[in-house]
């Protein structure tokens, strides 16, 4: 395992592939749009208020972002950053899941303790479930057999099953379960459990915890290691983990579930997205305004960009 200083700036590499990131920024009520090859901001869209999971649509049209404030998600066009819609959402959407299909938007509503089904043809709302309190992150299995939803609150992740659109059982977890990521594969879901300090690993055959990952950063005390945003790469070898107020990032190797190295980010991380190509991490940092661009063969930043305030959520899209 490796900790590796923060690198120089650098440009993208020649034939690295382009793309736009569109952040979320918390405190800016708006989204930053960045193009990768060169670094820059090239666009800022004022959007509704406390903007935070923002995810793209399955034809690419447009971004999808929770605005809390708001209590509804936006439909953004991408070639306007005009908002053309605001789908009922129910109260307080922080985070969402597009669903396989593209055809829906699975909604954590924080306020309500509900997770809320969105209908994208029509634009209403299809069916709502009651789940734990304070529930955050959302995913469905590759498969499409379960919904799953944590609970803050309750400290469990909830299991809601899509042929009956019922919650049929509940996993307890880790302090603060904040993140929920299934492996491409559908057998395991990654669970971040922020308090906890660690990163629950869930059979999902069984639904059972089998694996707890913990961290340990030269210098960085441990009630500062704060795991929230996973993504994993496209081929699925690497986990990469924001750890919050530690202001790294580990990239965990998916096999042996060991940190192959810590890369120091901005302040306070919050969410990660992955390039395309799988060359590069993209780190949303809440309390530095700034995205850190990651090398993952390297494990270094090579590009810092600044943004609006608070960023929290970031979509890479080609």
């Amino acid at each position: 395992m490796k900790r590796i200083i923060i690198a120089g700036l650098m440009l993208m590499p020649a034939g690295a592939r382009a793309e736009t990131l569109y952040v979320s920024n918390e405190r800016g009520n708006s989204v930053s749009v960045i193009d990768t090859a060169s670094g820059t901001v090239t666009a800022t869209w004022n959007v509704g208020g406390r903007p935070r999971g923002i995810t793209l649509s399955k034809d690419g049209r447009h971004i999808y972002l929770c605005a809390s404030l708001d209590h509804a998600v936006q439909m953004i066009d991408r070639a306007t950053g005009k908002v053309v819609a605001e789908l009922p959402s129910g109260q307080d959407p922080e985070q969402f899941f597009l669903s396989r299909d593209g055809q829906s938007l699975f909604v954590a509503n924080e306020d309500d303790a509900a997770l809320t089904a969105i209908d994208l043809a029509s634009r209403t709302v299809a069916w709502q479930v009651d789940v734990g309190g304070e529930p955050e992150g959302v995913a469905q299995s590759p498969d499409s057999q379960w919904v799953v939803v944590t609970s803050e609150e309750d400290n469990v992740v909830n299991w809601i099953d899509m042929a009956s659109r019922t919650m049929v059982a509940e996993t307890p977890v880790d302090l603060r379960p904040r993140h929920v990521e299934f492996t491409a594969d559908g057998k395991q879901l990654w669970v971040a459990a922020e308090v906890g300090g660690t990163v629950q690993i869930i059979d999902v055959a069984s639904r059972s915890v089998s694996d707890t990952l913990h961290f340990a950063i030269p210098g960085i005390p441990d009630h500062r290691i704060l795991p929230c945003g996973i993504r994993f790469t496209p081929d699925g070898k690497t986990a990469v983990i924001a750890l919050g107020r530690a202001d790294h990032v580990a990239l965990v190797d998916v096999a042996t579930r060991k940190v192959r190295a810590y890369v120091p980010v901005g302040k306070r991380v919050w969410h990660v997205a992955i390039s395309a190509d799988g060359a590069h991490a993209y780190a949303a940092n809440g309390l530095s305004d700034n995205i850190s661009v990651i090398d993952l063969a390297n494990g270094a930043v090579t590009r810092t960009i600044a943004v609006g305030a608070a960023p929290w959520g970031v979509v890479a899209a080609p």
